[in-house]
């Protein structure tokens, strides 16, 4: 069989260890004699529409080495742009750049919406006769993808980096808190988490015998702002002090919320925050004891700090990476690689293949036996799912005059040979 080539992109919010599956499938595709060069679209699929398709297969291997260590997607890049289905322009415009550049092979890494991309692109090529093979490649901070009982993903690679992200921020918060809780009683923290509460949850990791004062209030915590003041008020009395973590989704009325181009809110961007919203009500109500509630609202800084990615998280993104593309060699399109754990008290896991199709259409939630009765905290539960995905190390970075050393690619691109093309969405009227 010819050797047909292969572009890989990524699309939505970036992780630690992005780059990592990234890495997997370039180093994994030197393997297959049926894969030749490997692209990386820029900035996910708008690169494919654009023809911007960066020469992977002829970087320096060290670069590509590098990538284990480089955070989020200042690699290749990666987009909030959704194929829908009255694109059509844009579906005709992938096939001709597929063509034009002998592309025989996708990969799209990324959460639901681009696996549901990914999905209709294989469909699409099923249907026009395209010999394309399509592979999802699971990426996401939320932990949202797949299903509620975990049988389509156990877990996806960047929420156990973010997860130790906040294991030891709160760690650090709480010394923080029990310094200052003489003037600063209260300190309440904002995690990502629009819809689902796997993020703010993590922070129990920092206190698994629950001997500091936290609070944790997800999205799905059934409980009010005037039950959240109770309650820290409660932790007051009891220990004169109190740290709370909440969702960024948390219901606290209008926010002045901004939405992205995939329909979600982007609480970073908005007028107003949870945190601070939280801060003001608990102040406006008055605390049981003297002294004020003051907010840290950590940002993007979740997904991107490298120095906390889980070195578990790290190799689990690499073998998915290197799973998708021996899928793809193998002509299984339609699948995403995926991630199972295998029943037993040690932690152990497997990797195998479940349809785009299924995977696209599904929704987790966090468990709701899960969350404790009176809803400001997680059960032990969680804590033996979440506690193997961080890990039991710090990563060590390369470093050069103190510091990180991060991959750099050379700009070799594929030579474009098509008409230049705006995609449909970006067009303006």
């Amino acid at each position: 069989m010819a050797a047909r080539n292969l572009v890989v992109a990524q699309s939505g919010g970036p992780t630690c260890v992005i780059n990592s599956s990234l890495q997997g499938v370039v180093e994994a595709a030197r393997c297959f004699e049926n894969i030749g060069t490997v692209y990386g679209a820029v900035h996910g699929i708008e690169g494919v529409l654009t023809e911007d398709l960066l020469d992977l297969s002829a970087q320096d291997p060290q670069e590509i080495s590098l990538l284990r260590y480089t955070p989020v997607a200042g690699s290749i890049g990666t987009c909030r742009y959704k194929l829908k289905e009255w694109q059509t322009e844009d579906f005709d415009r992938v096939i001709e750049v597929f063509k034009a550049h002998n592309v025989g092979y996708f990969l799209y890494n990324g959460g639901n919406d681009s696996m549901d991309t990914a999905n209709k692109i294989a469909e699409m090529a099923k249907v026009r006769g395209l010999d394309l093979t399509a592979v999802g490649v699971p990426k996401t901070i939320d932990n949202d993808v797949g299903d509620s009982e975990f049988k389509l993903v156990d877990h996806t690679p960047g929420y156990g980096s973010v997860a130790k992200y906040w294991m030891h921020t709160v760690q650090y918060a709480n010394q923080e808190n029990k310094g200052s809780c003489p003037a600063d009683p209260v300190l309440v923290m904002q995690a990502m988490g629009r819809k689902i509460g796997f993020i703010p949850a993590a922070a129990r990791l920092a206190d698994p015998n629950r001997e500091m004062p936290l609070l944790i209030y997800m999205a799905e915590s059934p409980c009010s702002l005037e039950q959240l003041h109770e309650q820290v008020n409660a932790k007051l009395r009891e220990c004169g002090r109190c740290v709370v973590v909440i969702s960024e989704g948390f219901n606290v009325g209008s926010l002045g919320e901004l939405k992205d181009s995939f329909g979600h809110t982007t609480f970073s961007s908005s007028q107003m925050t949870v945190a601070q919203k939280v801060v003001n009500y608990l102040n406006e109500k008055g605390l049981c004891v003297k002294g004020n509630a003051r907010g840290n609202v950590p940002g993007t800084d979740q997904r991107h700090s490298m120095a906390y990615a889980s070195v578990t998280d790290l190799d689990e993104a690499f073998a998915l990476g290197q799973k998708a593309c021996a899928l793809a060699a193998a002509g299984e399109s339609g699948f995403m690689s995926t991630i199972l754990r295998n029943p037993g008290p040690i932690y152990d896991v497997r990797y195998d293949k479940v349809p785009l199709s299924v995977v696209a259409n599904s929704e987790r939630t966090f468990p709701k036996d899960w969350i404790t009765a009176d809803g400001c905290d997680v059960t032990d539960e969680f804590v033996a799912y979440a506690k193997p995905l961080v890990g039991h190390e710090m990563l060590t970075l390369p470093m050069i005059d103190g510091r990180q050393r991060l991959t750099q690619f050379a700009p070799i691109y594929a030579e474009k040979v098509l008409d230049a093309y705006v995609p449909q969405a970006a067009r303006k009227e």
